[in-house]
């Protein structure tokens, strides 16, 4: 009779088949995966700013792909990033209700949200759950000027924006022998759009500088009819109009614009993406050139932004990195660089790491990123751009320009029509 086989040597003989089979090559336990750390980026892409929505989710995944491609989180045995998406919808409520979702879903970070009171939304709530958060695109001051301690920003704030602008206004005024400007500020009535109209109005009276402001226009986000706002304005008979505008109050500007025949000598925005998404130009064609942009935007130069936008055009046709996609990239990067350094998921640890972050970059302009106290990027800036044959081009500073700025418009502005 057969010996009856006891535990010790059934152990015995187990351990020898599975070290017969995995020198076989068929392995009897899978290797222990590198764990997975979940990011979750929440974009407008539903609602009326989806078009920029869209662009920045892209943004944000793109560069989770791309991480995760060399190799993911090093310090972390490779851990790979994985993005959880969220909608706003442009709404605040929503924003918030989103960015509680996800942070139940097990996001140790969050990325976004475009629209500086979604912003606001989401950094209010991190910072009652102690969940780190990277603002790639919000520029509105008062979120930082809260003292959150969750909350970082990549993107320029808007007391930037309006330095910047009064640097390229200063600039043109002196090239043209132009004295003084008489001009007129629009802008949506959303946080961002009220913050950064007062801004730039402020800054202009706080410097002395020599623009008029002959009227202020405000008016709600997704409007859809202008003609009594452009009837102000043309009664006003501004040099320039200075429009804080989204994609679809834009294009009903422009169209507004040219219906009243409204002559101007420029269309110069303090710094607002209605002018540079791509719907804009092609739904506008014409009626799009010469319009001028104080606006945070790639390094034309820049290696890495040539390598990022060769990779975002080949995977989205007819699409290219710009102010939102770009940032949006960034933002990951940012938040990738502080979980590597950080070797860690835990809240406070992130949070240590991004106060030290100096992250080197040349996708956008302006130099590497680091924070202050408050969680600004020091070093994010702003270039002019405008709208050449409806192409955009670089025009301000002199080292990034890709094309000499045309100001002021030819008279015949109009004659071009849809």
């Amino acid at each position: 009779m057969k010996k009856k086989m006891n535990r010790r040597t059934f152990l015995k003989y187990s351990a020898a088949v599975g070290a017969t089979t995995a020198i076989a090559g068929v392995p009897t336990l899978l290797r222990a995966q590198a764990p997975e750390i979940k990011i979750a980026s929440i974009q407008p892409v539903t609602g009326v700013i989806s078009d920029i929505g869209i662009s920045m989710r892209r943004g944000n995944q793109m560069a989770v792909d791309d991480i995760n491609a060399r190799g993911g989180i090093k310090s972390m045995g490779g851990a790979k990033l994985r993005l959880l998406l969220g909608d706003s919808e442009a709404k605040e409520d929503v924003a918030r209700s989103e960015a509680e979702r996800v942070i139940k879903d097990g996001a140790v970070t969050l990325v976004g949200p475009f629209l500086s009171g979604n912003a606001m939304a989401i950094a209010t709530l991190c910072e009652q759950r102690g969940v780190p958060f990277v603002m790639d695109v919000a520029a509105a001051d008062e979120i930082t000027k809260k003292g959150f301690k969750y909350t970082f920003r990549v993107f320029p704030t808007t007391s930037k924006f309006a330095d910047s602008m009064l640097f390229y206004m200063d600039k043109i005024m002196k090239e043209k022998n132009i004295s003084k400007i008489r001009g007129v500020v629009t802008n949506t009535g959303d946080l961002f759009g009220r913050v950064q109209g007062a801004t730039f109005i402020k800054a202009l009276k706080d410097k002395k500088f020599p623009i008029e402001v002959l009227g202020h226009v405000e008016y709600p986000l997704g409007i859809q009819d202008l003609s009594a706002e452009i009837s102000k304005i043309k009664a006003l008979k501004p040099d320039v109009l200075f429009p804080v505008a989204r994609p679809g109050d834009a294009k009903l500007m422009i169209r507004e614009l040219y219906k009243q025949r409204v002559e101007l000598q420029g269309i110069i925005s303090p710094g607002s993406p209605g002018w540079y998404e791509p719907e804009f130009i092609r739904d506008m064609k014409a009626l799009a050139d010469f319009v001028m942009d104080n606006v945070p935007w790639y390094n034309p130069v820049g290696k890495m932004y040539k390598e990022v936008n060769s990779a975002f055009s080949k995977k989205f046709p007819g699409k290219y990195i710009d102010t939102n996609s770009g940032y949006a990239y960034l933002g990951v990067l940012v938040i990738a660089d502080a979980l590597e350094r950080a070797k860690s998921t835990k809240p406070d640890d992130i949070v240590a790491a991004l106060k030290k972050t100096y992250l080197k970059q040349d996708l956008m302009v302006g130099l590497a990123v680091a924070f202050d106290e408050r969680g600004d990027n020091i070093n994010a800036d702003t270039a002019m751009i405008q709208i050449i044959g409806q192409s955009i081009k670089v025009v301000l500073p002199d080292k990034a320009a890709e094309a000499k700025y045309i100001y002021p418009m030819p008279k015949q502005i109009w004659d071009r029509g849809v």
